[in-house]
């Protein structure tokens, strides 16, 4: 039998739970998924603030994405979202989970660990940086936005407006593994999701970039679907791939874009916050360009309690990671 292959996913949002969803089936994949920790929205900003622990939530997705089988109603109950009760209301019981695991644990870095084998993830679930930092947004008109949160649902005013220089404040140390997971990597998959404030949030943490370019992996890129205002808006997708460029120091290998339609009801309800399905410009550039069905032919509901502003056209993970596994990392 062959090595397994080694694949270092970069993300933390609902983009990277599909990805890494789909991937883990493959018992010859050894998975790592590199978490973004500037997450201040929601219960993000209670933990942060309150308890002084980072952002928890899309630790929690990543670790119910690669949860083994079984376990069905024990993850449900780690995914549930009170939505009543001054304290409560917004809050997951799997944060509340994560927040005791830490206490009892002595660190979130264990807590993780811990959590991973209550559920017997497959992967390694590795938070970017163990710093406190918040994103900073520069738009092209001088103006500047600090926090995810006001970046990721920005006032109508920065509708349109796009991200000249974008970092954190205060610069943080990368996470030690999260280097070690980039250049030990065959295959690095970045994307899809927000592309500052989910998969550029990652890059631009000290020593991230340095390591993206310096490692022999093949390096992946997932468009996304819709544009987002005050990050995307009225970009293309080799726009994203030149942002991708900028703070990565590396231009993609292969470059994923879908090219089936979506469903025209939902479109007009994106179009109503100025959103648009993202034009595929790519035609004849240094990478190789893989066009394929990736979209989640189901609407996405939003759940109770969760008072936040959610994408409801969303990639397929059974799709994605069929593409991956069958076009990517067999045939390159």
């Amino acid at each position: 039998m062959g090595k397994n292959k080694k694949i270092t996913v970069i993300g933390g949002g609902t983009g990277t739970v599909a990805v890494l969803r789909g991937l883990k089936k493959y018992e010859d994949l050894d998975i790592s998924v590199i978490v973004s920790m500037t997450d201040d929205g929601g219960s993000n900003a209670i933990v942060r603030d309150e308890f002084g622990l980072l952002p928890l939530s899309d630790l929690r997705k990543s670790i119910i994405a690669l949860a083994g089988n079984g376990n069905g109603t024990f993850r449900e109950l780690f995914m549930y979202r009170f939505d009543k009760g001054g304290g409560l209301s917004g809050h997951t019981l799997g944060n509340l989970i994560l927040m005791a695991l830490s206490d009892i644990t002595g660190s979130e870095r264990e807590a993780i660990k811990a959590a991973g084998r209550l559920f017997h993830v497959k992967g390694k679930i590795i938070p970017v940086t163990l710093d406190d930092v918040r994103l900073v947004a520069e738009y092209d008109d001088g103006s500047i936005v600090k926090g995810e949160h006001f970046i990721d649902e920005p006032e109508e005013k920065e509708f349109t407006k796009h991200i000249a220089r974008f970092y954190t404040e205060p610069k943080a140390s990368p996470n030690p593994d999260a280097i070690k997971a980039i250049l030990e990597a065959d295959y690095i998959v970045a994307g899809p999701g927000d592309l500052f404030t989910t998969t550029l949030a990652n890059v631009i943490i000290e020593g991230i970039s340095e390591a993206i370019r310096e490692t022999s992996a093949k390096f992946v890129f997932i468009n996304n679907l819709m544009t987002k205002q005050g990050q995307t808006h009225g970009m293309k997708a080799t726009d994203l791939i030149a942002e991708v460029e900028k703070y990565t120091t590396r231009t993609p290998d292969i470059v994923l874009v879908n090219n089936s339609p979506y469903n025209e009801k939902i479109l007009e309800r994106y179009a109503q916050s100025f959103e648009f399905p993202m034009e595929d410009d790519t035609n004849g550039e240094t990478y190789k360009v893989i066009k394929a069905d990736l979209v989640l032919d189901e609407e996405v509901e939003k759940e109770k309690g969760d008072n936040l502003t959610r994408s409801l056209i969303r990639h397929d993970s059974e799709k994605l990671a069929d593409v991956l596994y069958n076009q990517v990392f067999k045939d390159s």
